[in-house]
């Protein structure tokens, strides 16, 4: 078994829990085989955002088909 590994930032202008299931719920709906993801880093924009844009960034690995 071969996996590759991503990176996703999801965003969310509630909680890093909402972003990071901005990034799992798209993993899930544009990759196949998908078998784990890992928290990597969170983050909160405040410069640019009229709100706070809270990010997580996930790594994501999935299967290679043969």
């Amino acid at each position: 078994m071969v996996f590759k590994k991503i990176t996703l930032i999801g965003t969310s202008s509630e909680s890093f829990d909402a972003a990071a299931d901005d990034a799992v719920d798209r993993a899930e709906a544009t990759l196949e085989n998908v078998h784990w993801i890992e928290v990597d880093e969170l983050g909160v924009e405040v410069a640019s955002a009229d709100d706070r844009e809270y990010q997580a960034e996930v790594t994501v690995a999935f299967k290679l088909e043969d």
